[in-house]
């Protein structure tokens, strides 16, 4: 991990990021306030170009998307060419769809109808498919997770984007899953988890109880390359979330020189 490699999700700002003129003035404060990569999801319907210049306008490198699973299925040779524009190489689905979580036979399903897209956008496009998974796919059907079947049934070019949060809050390890994916993840998904009024709740990085000193070990010693930044739901102004999340982890890098 390094300054570089740690990006912002944008969905977390997906509130101001439904014109053009909202997502260029976001982009220009998530730049201000230290970041120099983003996570594009969660946006309005905005020309890809115009995507692009903004990104290029505050120095944000695009480094992974989420994209509708509609798209990926019916769309995909405009959407590889969205991603070439944009200089980025993972395309991320951001949840399975709601038709294949309720059985292993679901999951089945939707893992090889993605492990054929992930092999397309690999050979023809030079792009990687990346999952982000909820707490839901820890669910278990006939002794077996849904984490487990895209795990174990996928095709290699099916790559993960773990979200550590819903990580945890399915029952899992957040660091057993990141050494159960690795050569699979690139790009990981970091959130903290607090409790407030007797519940979990998103908070920002250092400010829960996520054991982030050994997550962010396992990270390096897997090859993460990108370090996105996320909170779903911020209990404060979440401009202001996005960097304490970034302080925080600036200084664990200071804290190790």
């Amino acid at each position: 991990m390094n300054r570089s490699n740690i990006a912002a999700q944008m969905y977390t700002l997906r509130e101001y990021t439904q014109t053009p003129e909202e997502l260029r003035e976001s982009l220009r404060k998530v730049s201000d306030i230290g970041y120099q990569a983003v996570q594009i999801s969660g946006i309005g319907k905005i020309d890809p170009q115009l995507v692009k210049q903004y990104a290029d306008e505050s120095g944000l490198k695009i480094c992974a998307t989420h994209i509708p699973w509609d798209r990926l299925v019916n769309d995909l040779d405009a959407l590889a060419a969205e991603h070439k524009l944009w200089d980025c190489k993972y395309v991320g689905i951001g949840s399975i769809p709601g038709e294949y979580q309720t059985s292993q036979e679901g999951y089945r399903t939707f893992t090889k109808l993605a492990s054929g897209i992930a092999r397309t956008l690999k050979e023809q496009h030079g792009l990687q498919f990346v999952y982000h998974n909820h707490d839901f796919e820890f669910e278990a059907f006939d002794g077996m997770t849904g984490m487990e079947v895209m795990l174990q049934e996928s095709d290699p070019d099916f790559g993960f984007e773990l979200d550590l949060y819903w990580v945890q809050a399915g029952g899992g390890d957040p660091v057993e899953w990141i050494h159960k994916v690795e050569g699979r993840m690139k790009a990981v998904h970091f959130k903290d988890m607090a409790i407030l009024n007797k519940k979990p709740v998103f908070a920002e990085i250092g400010e829960g109880n996520m054991n982030y000193g050994a997550i962010i070990e396992a990270c390096r010693k897997t090859g993460i390359e990108w370090y996105i930044v996320e909170q779903d739901v911020c209990q404060r102004d979440p401009f202001e979330s996005l960097a304490i999340s970034l302080r925080y982890l600036h200084s664990r890098l200071e804290g190790e020189q």
